[in-house]
């Protein structure tokens, strides 16, 4: 492909972002996952413009995320499959979240953030993202439904490479709903664990304990990571790291040090930069990061240095098979 035309590629990949955004908000592959349908049929169903319903399943079919019978009627396709809703996979709710005002507004302004180095959200959003999500409890839903979704696989293989023996309390730091913990606490019936993050939070992750059966051995913690934690064997840090600055990090690793028993450990679940010029996801979120969020992606030997400054020690390393790692460490 000559150089111009990769770059073109590159220039207009937003459009397809508010596209796959566009049949995310509509239902589109949820209303394709039995029969195809025309444009009319389909503008009927998610009360649209005929016209320009058929205009966006051309272009969709265009791109693989839709097929069509050649008679004017659109169907589903493995890419459309993967947005819909509450299927195992499913990426509807990222696709949304990608394509809202929180993430896209914020990139809006990505040369500010480049200039400046830091995110321009109170500039895009009128304050930090987290004050967004609180004005807007709909599309801070659709954020925490999309963590959701990325954790749900990798949670079930992190449970199957972590090992937990010896370990009697596990603390998911930050954890949310308690998906990573639940899926430790189903493959090791000896193990007890508590969900800590900030107590609106409650509610939901109690609920997922009873749906999960997981009532009587996981436990709920209303607070902040930068104040003390509660004591544990294995204190989990899943995607936590990565929204904060360094000083913030080392505060979070300390506290996790501190309330360490003895012998237990740290697993930090992050993208760990590679070499520059490596191809790969990690390089892309780092700029969301610095995008959205005060945080960033790093490599291992910034972690390293991380885990020193809070008094611990890189121990191991194990690859997922996504982009994420485990990154393990224990006192120093």
């Amino acid at each position: 492909m000559p150089p111009q035309a990769r770059l073109m590629q590159m220039i207009t990949g937003y459009w397809v972002t508010q596209i796959v955004h566009a049949l995310a908000s509509l239902k589109i592959a949820d209303h394709l996952a039995e029969d195809l349908l025309t444009a009319e049929e389909l503008a009927a169903l998610t009360k649209s413009d005929v016209d320009a319903m058929f205009r966006l399943m051309r272009t969709a079919a265009s791109l693989e995320l839709a097929s069509y019978d050649g008679a004017g009627r659109f169907g589903s396709t493995p890419l459309l499959e993967a947005l819909r809703e509450g299927v195992p996979g499913s990426l509807r709710d990222i696709a949304i979240v990608h394509g809202s005002p929180a993430h896209w507004l914020s990139w809006g302004r990505f040369p500010d953030a480049v200039r400046a180095g830091e995110p321009q959200t109170q500039a895009a959003l009128g304050g930090d993202v987290w004050s967004h999500f609180a004005a807007h409890p709909e599309e801070f839903e659709r954020f925490s439904n999309s963590m959701t979704e990325l954790t749900d696989g990798l949670s079930r293989e992190i449970a199957s490479l972590l090992d937990t023996t010896g370990a009697g309390t596990a603390v998911d730091v930050g954890g949310a709903n308690g998906a990573l913990l639940h899926a430790l606490l189903k493959s090791n019936v000896d193990l007890r664990g508590v969900v800590l993050d900030l107590p609106s939070v409650e509610p939901t992750a109690v609920a997922e304990a009873e749906k999960a059966g997981l009532s009587d051995r996981c436990s709920f913690v209303g607070g902040s990571f930068f104040d003390a934690l509660p004591q544990g064997d294995l204190f989990l840090l899943k995607a936590v790291l990565h929204n904060w600055d360094d000083d913030s990090c080392v505060k979070i690793l300390t506290r996790c040090r501190n309330a360490l028993n003895p012998g237990g450990r740290v697993v930090v679940v992050e993208m760990p930069l590679g070499p520059i010029g490596e191809p790969g996801f990690a390089p892309l979120l780092d700029l969301n990061m610095l995008a959205v969020v005060p945080g960033r992606e790093r490599d291992l030997a910034h972690y390293d240095a991380l885990f020193v400054a809070a008094g611990l020690r890189r121990t191991q390393v194990t690859p997922t098979r996504s982009p994420q790692s485990l990154i393990e460490a224990v006192a120093q």
